[in-house]
C-alpha cells in the first residue's frame, strides 16, 4: 500500500503528516510506504490513499483515489480513526 502525504510546498506539513501516519501504522502493525509531495506534484503521483488537509483535498478529487482529510496533523487518534478504514484487512 502506498500512502501519499500532501501539503502546499511538500516540505513541512507533509513531513509532519508522514511522521504521524508512520507512527499510527507502526502501532497497528501495518507495513505501508508513506511518501510526501507538494500539491502540484501530487496530481501526477500514484497512491492508494492520499492524506491532506481539506484545503487541498478538493484539488485532488479528480485523481480517483480515496482522500483522507486531516484537521490536526499531529493528532494520532484522528489519524488512526480516519486511516484505519482504508487499510488492508
Amino acid at each position: 500500500m502506498k500512502i501519499l502525504a500532501v501539503c502546499g510546498m511538500g516540505f513541512g506539513s507533509s513531513m509532519v503528516l508522514r511522521m504521524t501516519i508512520e507512527s499510527v501504522l507502526k502501532e497497528l502493525g501495518v507495513n505501508a510506504s508513506v511518501t510526501t509531495s507538494d500539491i502540484g506534484m501530487a496530481k501526477s503521483e500514484t497512491a492508494d490513499v492520499i492524506v491532506t488537509s481539506s484545503e487541498f483535498s478538493n484539488l485532488l478529487k479528480d485523481k480517483g483515489v480515496p482522500i483522507i482529510e486531516i484537521k490536526n496533523y499531529v493528532d494520532k487518534q484522528e489519524m488512526k480513526e480516519k486511516l484505519i478504514t482504508f487499510l488492508p484487512k
